[in-house]
């Protein structure tokens, strides 16, 4: 562990405090200030670094290098005056949470596994831990009310700085060996740890936990979850989303689930009659095809009570099958309309499209191959105009 009058070591609840510039240098993603005393944390440990202001600078990043915490900032400041910083605290205070409740999780699975913590990982969203062994859900929904169990004791952290001799007798997580001065943070009863970050100084500030996944990672599995505010904001999205399911689906919200695999077994249903219908139509292609003369170049159908959908698939058939070159097939709207499909495998439909509706008052468009729309005109007419533009 190293120090340079870190104040986020001596008082994690610092918000605000005054430091002399000891330094000020134009960095790559800003100036790079060093100050006499900081509470602003520099990323570390899985903990990202805090944010805030420096008088009126923004402070960007913070990072530690070469043994001195580095702020970045948005503009510069004058080395030897004293400025005042103010923390991001709603932000520091959510990694306190989620890194404490990381603490808690990792003490109960390695007191009740044996699993080390071998990677952990916290942004603005989400934390993940990485444990080397098999974790079940129904494994991790267990853990999940241990932790919170222990998070409502509202049990008080401890911070140790162990001598070399007191360490080697203590039995204490880390994932690299340690020399040299060594801070350790207890949580009574759940967890030891080696750790640089920031924590809260009593469980119960960390509220609550939640575990909202568990996956196969390499040898172990990764869990992502979230403690305090974060699971808190969780439930509220997913409590207005269920509330809005409940009033959709006219049931209670703890009914929810039943609702929706009716409403998905109905959806099923009609899938299934949709198929059937299709290869009821398929049929029903089949056989008006057998009315086609052989040789017959261009057919014209009218067929009533198709949908668009219907009487384009009716033409793809009578097309893709070879059955005809040109084909129209037509269903009547109502007795001064028409939906139409053109189709052909010889002629560029898009101009017979053009040409028929400046005659038959009509609309719509399509492929070369293939057009479709609405004419106001009766069928007749329609099928008189279709067979003057294609020449048959």
């Amino acid at each position: 562990m190293e120090e340079m009058n870190e104040l986020f070591y001596r008082d994690e609840y610092a918000r605000e405090f005054d430091a002399e510039v000891i330094s000020c240098q134009k960095g790559k993603k800003g100036y790079e200030v060093v100050l006499s005393d900081t509470a602003f944390y520099p990323e570390g440990g899985g903990q990202p670094a805090d944010r805030g202001t420096l008088g009126q600078v923004n402070v960007l990043d913070v990072k530690r290098r070469n043994g001195e915490i580095l702020h970045i900032t948005d503009a510069p400041l004058e080395p030897g005056m004293t400025v005042h910083g103010v923390l991001d605290w709603e932000r520091r205070f959510d990694h306190m949470q989620q890194h404490s409740g990381e603490h808690i999780l990792s003490g109960v699975v390695h007191a009740q596994f044996g699993y080390d913590n071998v990677g952990f990982h916290m942004n603005d969203e989400v934390v993940t831990v990485d444990f080397n062994g098999p974790i079940t859900w129904e494994e991790a929904m267990e853990l999940e009310d241990k932790v919170n169990a222990y998070i409502w004791t509202d049990a008080e952290s401890r911070e140790l700085y162990p001598s070399e001799e007191e360490l080697k007798a203590m039995d204490y997580r880390s994932k690299i060996e340690l020399k040299g001065k060594v801070r350790l943070v207890e949580y009574p009863g759940a967890d030891l740890c080696a750790c640089c970050g920031t924590h809260v100084a009593h469980t119960g500030e960390i509220g609550l936990m939640k575990i909202l996944s568990v996956s196969r990672h390499k040898d172990g599995v990764r869990m992502e979850m979230l403690f305090g505010g974060r699971a808190m904001q969780d439930y509220d999205r997913k409590h207005l989303l269920n509330t809005e399911f409940s009033c959709r689906l006219s049931a209670k919200p703890y009914e929810t689930g039943e609702a929706l695999q009716r409403v998905l077994d109905e959806m099923n249903a009609m899938n299934a009659m949709k198929f059937r219908m299709q290869a009821m139509n398929e049929r029903y292609y089949a056989m008006r095809a057998t009315s086609i003369p052989v040789g017959e170049p261009v057919i014209f159908f009218n067929e009533p009570g198709m949908s668009m959908v219907e009487i384009r698939k009716f033409c793809d058939y009578l097309i893709s099958t070879g059955k005809v070159k040109t084909a129209m097939i037509i269903s009547p709207k109502d007795k001064e309309s028409v939906n139409y499909v053109m189709g052909s495998a010889d002629l560029n439909m898009r101009d017979v499209g053009k040409l028929l509706n400046e005659k038959l008052r009509g609309r719509g468009g399509g492929r070369p191959e293939m057009v479709q729309g609405s004419f106001q005109a009766e069928a007749e007419a329609v099928e008189q105009a279709f067979r003057w533009a294609v020449k048959a």
